[in-house]
């Protein structure tokens, strides 16, 4: 092709990006006219840019003219290209088509169904599991109407078994395990919402554990091994038994206590408080230090009866000295609830006497028993004295037989029932019978 013959018109200024129409027209106007004519001629530059447009469609048709034929066959190529990416597209587009409704068919309208599916047996596992430990709670509800039968003794017909206390207790940490564990996942996740476990729960299992720690602390309150105010007759062989009897039952009780205990939020056994346990022992305790002081108090002031009280005391004093030795041979059982932690440097009990003298921060219980006596008697002594009269000056003149029944009270108090008791010999009480002693003589002046 020729070259493009030249042209006037300055194409790079219509083709410059900073090129502005209006400068453009008033440059053309000024180069027309004088800017102080007035009035100014606007038909000469306006005949300019006709003129321009004129030349430039007259090079338009002029390139077409001579480009033509390369422009239909660009045309007619870029037509024939099109039509051909069409074509191509086109049948692409229709496999992918036929290829969605092929996964369609064999994919998610399957998953859909598999969904519908995995939804079904997830909520019947769920239903299973619920339905499992329902089961399992109404079983364990049975066990323990069947177990508390068992216990039998006041009121029933049948002779008392105290260790189904026990087994009761074991029932009742189970049904307590299953209701704990509420998380997600867990084997008791959902019952609360089910009336029958809620009715087991409020008409069964809470009133019969109740019932069973009552009947345990009665057991505690009711310990005694003590024969020295027993009057004639039983054989050895009955007394033994009997004794025998009363261990066993008392350790049932004891152990019945331990598992009751509450241990919401502790999970080690070296956090686990046995409450029940300990506060059934420290009433027994405060229950003879009580009755020892009442009476003691009495007799002191009416002294012919002092002898008859001091033996008392000395049975009840008794009767704790056998049950720190029983607490001392009875082990904490397994407890499903709590486990030995391997970082703990407090070590776990062993018995169940530890635990007690901790929590009363003494040695000894027969040392605790008198040391609490004489230091609520000694203000009981010193209002006798105060008041004076009969029982004032009968104190004063029978102060040296005072003095002998109490210590004698003391060392006989200290011992084992039927033995020598812990390897503490007959008069090893000398502290404990000094304290007494000055708990009553101190204040007779």
């Amino acid at each position: 092709m020729a070259e493009e013959e030249p042209s006037y018109i300055d194409y790079e200024a219509f083709l410059d990006p900073a090129f502005s129409a209006t400068s453009f027209a008033n440059t053309l106007v000024l180069a027309t006219n004088n800017p102080s004519d007035t009035p100014l001629d606007l038909s000469t530059p306006l005949s300019r840019v006709l003129f321009d447009v004129q030349e430039i469609d007259t090079h338009i048709d002029t390139l077409t003219t001579k480009s033509a034929l390369p422009l239909l066959q660009h045309t007619s190529a870029q037509t024939e290209s099109s039509a051909r990416i069409l074509q191509q597209v086109e049948s692409q587009v229709a496999s992918l088509t036929e290829s969605y409704r092929t996964l369609e068919k064999e994919v998610i309208e399957r998953y859909e169904t598999a969904e519908q599916v995995r939804l079904t047996a997830e909520r019947l596992v769920q239903t299973v599991k619920l339905g499992r430990a329902v089961a399992r709670c109404l079983m364990l509800g049975r066990q323990l109407e069947v177990r508390v039968s068992e216990i039998g003794g006041v009121g029933g017909a049948k002779k008392e078994d105290h260790r189904a206390m026990v087994r009761s207790a074991d029932t009742l940490l189970a049904l307590r395990q299953i209701f704990a564990a509420s998380g997600p996942g867990q084997e008791g996740e959902g019952l609360d919402k089910i009336n029958v476990v809620n009715t087991l729960r409020s008409e069964l299992v809470n009133p019969v554990e109740r019932s069973i720690a009552s009947r345990a602390q009665q057991v505690v309150r009711e310990f005694s091994m003590s024969s020295l105010l027993a009057s004639g007759g039983p054989s050895a062989a009955s007394t033994f038994a009997q004794t025998e009897e009363t261990r066993a039952r008392t350790t049932s009780a004891l152990l019945t206590l331990y598992l009751l205990s509450p241990t919401k939020g502790i999970t080690t056994l070296e956090a686990f408080r046995p409450t029940l346990l300990l506060d059934a022992l420290e009433d027994y305790l405060q229950t003879a230090l009580k009755s020892s002081l009442a009476s003691l108090a009495r007799s002191l002031a009416t002294l012919p009866s002092l002898d008859r009280t001091l033996l008392e005391v000395s049975a009840r004093c008794q009767n704790i000295v056998a049950l720190e030795t029983l607490l001392e041979s009875v082990k904490p059982p397994a407890h499903p609830f709590l486990s030995s932690s391997p970082k703990s440097a407090k070590p776990t009990s062993s018995n169940f006497l530890q635990p007690l003298l901790n929590a009363l921060d003494t040695s000894s219980l027969a040392s605790y028993f008198w040391r609490s006596l004489a230091s609520a008697l000694s203000r009981k002594v010193q209002e006798i004295m105060q008041r004076g009269g009969v029982s004032a000056r009968t104190m004063r003149s029978n102060k040296e037989r005072v003095r002998e029944a109490i210590r004698e009270c003391v060392n006989r108090g200290s011992q084992v029932p039927g033995g020598k008791g812990k390897g503490v010999p007959v008069g090893g009480w000398e502290r404990e019978a000094a304290v007494m002693v000055g708990a009553v003589i101190g204040q007779v002046r």
